[in-house]
């Protein structure tokens, strides 16, 4: 009787060559050959590690063999079918139940006892490769080479500089284009957008996207997240495990000892504050609580939705101390109104309109002329102080410098005429350390001071005047939104049966009050005073600001 036979053959990475699935299948054949078999279908996985199941042609195996299209299966050996002792051991008894025989060239017929050793023997391998390749990884980490895998903004090196890197000055340009936008308010949506829209090549040489730029903070993932940009190599940040059920790999977060860190200031592409800018806005987007007790959990996305409006979650009825939600396409209204029915402000109000005031009081309540000239004398009087200030200390060094020059030449002249004495060769090399920090203190420029022209009063006023206009550009609007909700802590609104009273708490009250008041801030600086004041608008229809008072 002749039997039908399936080939298996398998080799696991992209660097073994092609020709060993023709080896293992050569072999193969010539076990067939002088029996009364005959070799029916290769099956075959290249470049496919033998841990997992999740094999193509491992699976049309499994599939003609619950067929019948084959009575026997031959390999080189158990591992080349499974490395898996679970799925090894699946394999065999799926055989068993079909009455199909398994044989390889290393260990003829296979039996229970060939899956229990050689099942332990191929886990125990993959255990042990894993730690030498660890053990070699960490190697290589701690010389400041690279430990696997590509970073942005740098190139592998090769050759006798295996596993260094340098930079990529273009790519280190969009590094700190990406950084430098984050801080000021852009999202990593609105970044990958601008960067596809310059055609600025991504990672992999197609488009951004935004969790390219965002990544995980906790896990260092992501370009704004990669300390390798600061000069810090860190490896072993997490794992990757192997999903049983599904055959994925699963990251998971290694403890903090588990580090391994080395600084490589050469590959340093962004600057200590740019990143420490970048973490604060990070800390700021997250909820603290969520941020800390669970790392690698993400928060609920709209715990990281950003406020589309100047005033949103600012805004609070003055009757009852409830929000003001959105009731509709710009209408804002009492939450307590509209859904408990606790509070009787039951009308709306338009978002525009409200927004209007805010950016009426700052185009033209924020400085007056009169404020910013006198900030403009007293800023270049005190110019005109510190130039003094730094002009005679420059004086005293000069006259300094000159003393030591008519000493030193003392004592050459001396030295010329044969004087001789203990220690006066230390004291002239003293004397001449202290010449050369006076001279280089004297030749390195002194910083430029800026004046503020008289005129900024106009141009300050023309720019606020176009406040509306900026605020509707797409790729300023969002930080100056920002800049502006900074200044409002939270606006109360009240209508009173013929207009809106508003009252506006926080830093923007102050400056106003700065600008119409006062001539320097309170004791305590700008910040407390906000604190503890109010600007009240009373506006009626079109919203026009009519008096502002604490």
């Amino acid at each position: 009787m002749t039997y039908n036979v399936g080939i298996y053959a398998r080799y696991s990475t992209e660097m073994q060559s092609e020709a060993s699935i023709e080896d293992q299948v050569r072999v193969c054949e010539r076990l067939i050959q002088g029996r009364e078999w005959q070799s029916l279908k290769v099956y075959s996985d290249q470049g496919m590690s033998g841990s997992t199941h999740l094999r193509p042609g491992y699976q049309n195996l499994l599939e003609d063999a619950r067929k019948g299209r084959f009575e026997i299966v031959v390999a080189e050996s158990l591992d080349r079918i499974s490395r898996d002792q679970e799925h090894i051991a699946g394999f065999h008894k799926i055989m068993q139940f079909l009455g199909i025989q398994v044989f390889t060239v290393s260990e003829g017929l296979i039996s229970e006892l060939h899956i229990g050793l050689k099942g332990t023997m191929s886990a125990l391998f993959l255990k042990d490769l894993a730690d030498k390749t660890r053990r070699g990884l960490e190697g290589r980490v701690r010389q400041g080479r690279s430990g696997g895998g590509k970073a942005y903004g740098y190139r592998v090196l090769k050759g006798d500089e295996r596993g260094g890197r340098e930079i990529i000055q273009e790519q280190a340009e969009t590094v700190n284009r990406i950084f430098s936008e984050f801080v000021i308010g852009m999202s990593p949506n609105q970044i990958a957008h601008g960067l596809n829209n310059d055609q600025v090549p991504g990672p992999s040489g197609g488009l951004w996207r935004d969790t390219t730029i965002r990544g995980h903070i906790k896990r260092g993932t992501g370009i704004l997240n990669n300390e390798l940009y600061i000069g810090r190599l860190v490896w072993n940040r997490q794992r990757y495990v192997k999903n049983p059920a599904t055959g994925k790999r699963v990251s998971r977060r290694n403890g903090i000892d588990s580090e391994v860190i080395h600084d490589v200031p050469h590959l340093k592409i962004i600057d200590d504050a740019l990143w420490q800018s970048v973490k604060a806005r990070q800390r700021a987007i997250w909820k603290a609580t969520e941020f800390d007790v669970n790392p690698d959990k993400t928060p609920p996305y709209w715990t990281q939705r950003r406020a589309t409006h100047i005033l949103s979650k600012r805004t609070f009825c003055n009757h009852c101390g409830g929000s003001i939600i959105s009731v509709g396409k710009d209408y804002l209204a009492c939450s307590n109104a509209r859904k408990l029915k606790t509070c009787s402000q039951n009308k709306s109000i338009r978002r525009p309109d409200l927004e209007n005031v805010v950016i009426d009081l700052l185009k033209y309540q924020l400085m007056q002329p009169a404020a910013v000239s006198e900030f403009i004398t007293e800023y270049n009087n005190e110019i005109k102080n510190q130039r003094s200030t730094v002009s005679k200390e420059r004086a005293k060094q000069e006259k300094y410098l000159r003393d030591i020059e008519l000493k030193l030449s003392g004592l050459y002249d001396a030295i010329a005429d044969g004087l001789r004495g203990a220690g006066l060769q230390s004291k002239i090399d003293a004397m001449e350390n202290g010449k050369a920090e006076l001279i280089s203190v004297l030749e390195s420029a002194a910083p430029a001071t800026v004046s503020l022209h008289p005129a900024l009063a106009d141009l300050y006023k023309e720019k606020i005047g176009k406040l509306a206009n900026v605020l509707k550009d797409p790729k300023i609007c969002d930080p100056a939104k920002l800049l502006i909700r900074e200044l409002i802590a939270r606006v109360d609104i009240t209508y009173n049966g013929t207009h809106w009273d508003i009252s506006i708490k926080g830093e923007i009250s102050a400056l106003v009050s700065l600008a119409q008041n006062a001539k320097s801030p309170p004791k305590g600086g700008l910040n407390h005073y906000a604190l503890v004041s109010s600007t009240k608008v009373v506006a009626g229809v079109g919203f026009e600001p009519t008096t502002f008072r604490l």
